[in-house]
C-alpha cells in the first residue's frame, strides 16, 4: 500500500498527473520544428535573392549590348551632308529589339541623348523565384548606354 502511494505521488509530481505540475514533454520537438521552418525560409530567401541579383546583372548586360548594337546604326545621309555622326533612331531601336529578341526580351524604353550620339536602352525582365513562388515575383530593370565615338586619339578625362 505504501508503495502504491509513493508511485502515485511520483506520477503526480514528476509526470504531471491531474493535480501535479505541467510537464514539458514535446516542447523541444515544437522548438526544433519552428527553428527548422525558419531555417528553410532563410535558405529560400538566400537562393531567390541570389537569383534575382544574377538576373539583374544579366539584364544590365543585355541592355548594354543592345545599346551598343543600336549605337552602330549610323545616319549615313547626315554624315555625307556634313552634319556629323548621328544614330538613325528607327534603325537603332529595331536593331536593339532584334538583339534583345534573341534572349526573349524587348526594350521597354529607348532614348537618344546628346543629339542622337548616345543611345540609352531600358530593359525589363520578370523574375520567377525558385523557392518562394509568387511571393517574390518581381520585375527586374536593366539600363544600358552607348555613346557614339569617332576619331578618338586619347582618353577622355572627367
Amino acid at each position: 500500500m505504501a508503495r502504491g502511494r509513493a508511485v502515485r505521488r511520483f506520477r503526480r509530481t514528476r509526470l504531471g498527473g491531474p493535480f501535479g505540475a505541467r510537464t514539458d514533454r514535446g516542447a523541444l520537438s515544437i522548438f526544433v520544428a519552428m527553428c527548422a521552418g525558419y531555417v528553410v525560409l532563410v535558405i529560400a530567401l538566400v537562393i531567390d535573392a541570389g537569383g534575382k541579383l544574377r538576373l539583374a546583372e544579366r539584364v544590365d548586360g543585355y541592355a548594354q549590348e543592345a545599346a551598343r548594337v543600336g549605337g552602330q546604326q549610323l545616319d549615313e545621309a547626315a554624315l555625307l551632308q556634313g552634319q556629323g555622326y548621328k544614330v538613325r533612331t528607327a534603325y537603332a531601336e529595331e536593331a536593339a529589339n532584334s538583339y534583345l529578341k534573341l534572349y526573349g526580351l524587348k526594350a521597354k524604353k529607348v532614348d537618344f541623348l546628346d543629339g542622337g550620339a548616345t543611345v540609352e536602352i531600358t530593359v525589363e525582365a520578370e523574375f520567377r523565384p525558385v523557392m518562394l513562388g509568387d511571393l517574390a515575383k518581381r520585375k527586374v530593370t536593366g539600363k544600358g548606354r552607348a555613346t557614339l565615338v569617332h576619331g578618338v586619339k586619347e582618353a577622355e578625362t572627367d
